[in-house]
């Protein structure tokens, strides 16, 4: 039997439209915050949710044991806690499904011998970047469990950009399939593609630090933030020494993040520009086409974001725009590597 077939790739594209699923419910179950609803982790009988009013009553009544409903929720009825317990439980069990869909095809591929050497170690790779982030999941949901009644955005942001890179990483190796053979044209170019790269997975920390203090509520105004001075916005002084504002002020927060998109919106545009003097390939020039029309999308949907105060449906469209924009990105810096 052929190694690296066909069946080995699509179990891999399979992989990333569920990693996909995994982020967006993810986002639902953050805007709408529902991530602290399951306050314990069982890994087989946490599959199974509450089946009568004894077992919701239970399970509510552990959720009153924490500070989120101490402190936030102590005005919600029993149906209102259903309501949020779903969008975490099914969070959860699609986790869960990601981490039986790696792993059965997995052993079956080692057993019937349909992986080479090198894709058996980039399987190992994304089985252990699975674990992680599942791992990080619950790290992250424990830090609300505690005294504040919400999950540390520094958590938060590990918990997401992993989700990201176990994706973009997973794309890469079907990418190592379906086109075995590589041609690296240019260097510098590549190299540029890669600084875009690292530009943009920076954004995507600083987004989930945005979501993690709620700092897409305040400043609702583009281009200039509230206090209405373009491109000289004031940045409140939240905490000393002065950086912290910028990674826990969410002043300070949703400005790097206004900058970074900027930024990326420049990287994007000199790639573009840069590739007009290359011969390219039609995938090739499929994937920096592809870049610039999603980062100007991109750049539009965080714009509605933040005027409209951040509701759900487009709060989760930005994320899945920020997938969608990474995945560009992973494809073009792909057909321009070794």
């Amino acid at each position: 039997m052929k190694k690296d077939n066909k069946k080995v790739i699509y179990w891999l594209l399979t992989g990333c439209v569920l990693i996909f699923i995994m982020v967006v419910v993810g986002g639902i179950t953050r805007l709408t915050h529902s991530g602290l609803s399951i306050s314990n982790y069982k890994l087989i009988s946490g599959t199974i949710p509450p089946m009568n009013d004894i077992e919701w009553q239970a399970a509510f009544d552990l959720y009153k044991q924490y500070p989120e409903y101490q402190k936030l929720n102590n005005h919600f009825s029993l149906e209102d806690f259903k309501d949020i317990y779903f969008w975490e439980w099914l969070h959860r069990v699609i986790g869960r499904f990601i981490g039986i869909v790696f792993f059965l095809p997995f052993l079956y591929f080692i057993i019937t011998k349909q992986l080479t050497k090198p894709t058996i170690k980039k399987s190992i790779v994304l089985l252990i970047l699975g674990g992680f982030q599942g791992f990080l999941g619950w790290y992250m949901v424990k830090s609300g469990l505690v005294d504040n009644p919400d999950v540390s955005h520094y958590r938060l942001a590990a918990h997401l950009t992993t989700a990201f890179i176990t994706f973009a990483y997973t794309f890469w190796v079907a990418l190592d399939l379906i086109f075995p053979n590589k041609k690296d044209i240019n260097k510098r170019f590549r190299t540029l593609v890669r600084v875009g790269l690292g530009v943009l997975l920076l954004q995507i920390i600083y987004g989930a630090f945005v979501a993690g203090l709620d700092a897409g509520f305040i400043h609702n105004h583009w281009p200039m933030m509230s206090e209405g001075k373009f491109m000289h916005e004031t940045v409140y002084i939240e905490h000393h020494p002065i950086y912290k504002n910028f990674i826990e002020g969410r002043s300070g927060v949703q400005f790097v993040h206004r900058i970074l998109a900027y930024i990326v919106v420049f990287m994007v545009c000199i790639i573009w520009k840069k590739s007009r003097n290359l011969n390219l390939t039609h995938p090739q020039s499929f994937g920096i086409n592809s870049l610039m029309i999603l980062v100007v999308l991109q750049f539009l949907l965080g714009v509605l974001t933040i005027v409209l105060r951040v509701p759900v449906w487009l709060g989760v469209t930005h994320q899945i725009g920020a997938f969608f924009l990474l995945s560009a990105m992973t494809f073009t810096l792909h057909r321009f590597s070794k």
